[in-house]
């Protein structure tokens, strides 16, 4: 599904920084990295379909990303989850008062992260509801936050290791491109079947229908200038398109 790595305070030089990949449907419509056309302080990717992003920052120092929880047969929420990143992106609350004012019900399984630059939040309405997080290094897919699923123990492992290497961007983009499967007697029962539970428990999903559509690097250096690197993919795994944002010094 998708997979988030973030090191909070964790860095002497970049305070934040952010690797993660986006697994979607190839059919689902979607606008890749930029801008936003009437928020153009929001930088991220659109789902076209519902409105929102799965992952987007602000030259306020915002900073918000979400994943599905896996959870087959359960009823849709009558929101959209995208809706959660994007409506505190363009807000001006802190992550404790933003997330005070949720309807954690009427959304279908979630894990959100939020900052405002001054602390940084992990909320679940699986789990825990709000969650202030200490400087440190943390990895979340489509369960709750740091769990033992092996492809996010290895990712996290990586990408601590990763951030001595800052501020080259490869090395993060090595460890999200690894598509390598888990074995069978490792895999996390997530309800899903046999073979799509080895499909998702790559770092890097590839199938014909389904898969990363995108992969990205965020980091916020001690001057809060930002950079936002994105790469996109298409069915299999084929490379599509890359942008690079940055701003400040």
């Amino acid at each position: 599904m998708c997979l988030i790595l973030v090191a909070w305070h964790a860095h002497p030089n970049f305070p934040l920084v952010v690797a993660a990949n986006r697994d979607e449907f190839y059919a689902r419509p979607t606008a890749p990295c930029a801008r936003w056309p009437n928020s153009p302080e929001i930088i991220g990717g659109r789902d076209l379909e519902a409105g929102g992003t799965w992952l987007g920052v602000s030259e306020r120092g915002r900073f918000a990303a979400v994943t599905n929880v896996r959870e087959p047969g359960i009823a849709k929420g009558s929101l959209s989850r995208g809706e959660l990143t994007r409506h505190f992106l363009e807000s001006r609350q802190t992550p404790d008062h933003y997330l005070a004012t949720l309807d954690f019900a009427a959304y279908s399984g979630f894990n959100l992260l939020l900052s405002d630059g001054n602390s940084l939040y992990y909320a679940c309405n699986r789990g825990p509801h709000a969650q202030r997080l200490a400087p440190g290094v943390y990895g979340l897919s489509n369960h709750l936050l740091d769990s033992p699923w092996p492809k996010l123990i290895s990712a996290r492992e990586r990408f601590s290791l990763a951030l001595d290497k800052l501020p080259a961007s490869q090395p993060f983009f090595d460890i999200l491109g690894d598509d390598e499967i888990v074995p069978d007697d490792q895999l996390p029962e997530t309800g899903v079947p046999l073979e799509w539970e080895r499909r998702l428990s790559a770092i890097f999903v590839r199938s014909q229908e389904y898969g990363t559509r995108a992969s990205t690097l965020v980091t916020v250096n001690a001057e809060k200038s930002l950079f936002f690197e994105e790469r996109s993919f298409g069915a299999n795994g084929q490379p599509l398109q890359s942008s690079v944002i940055s701003t400040g010094v």
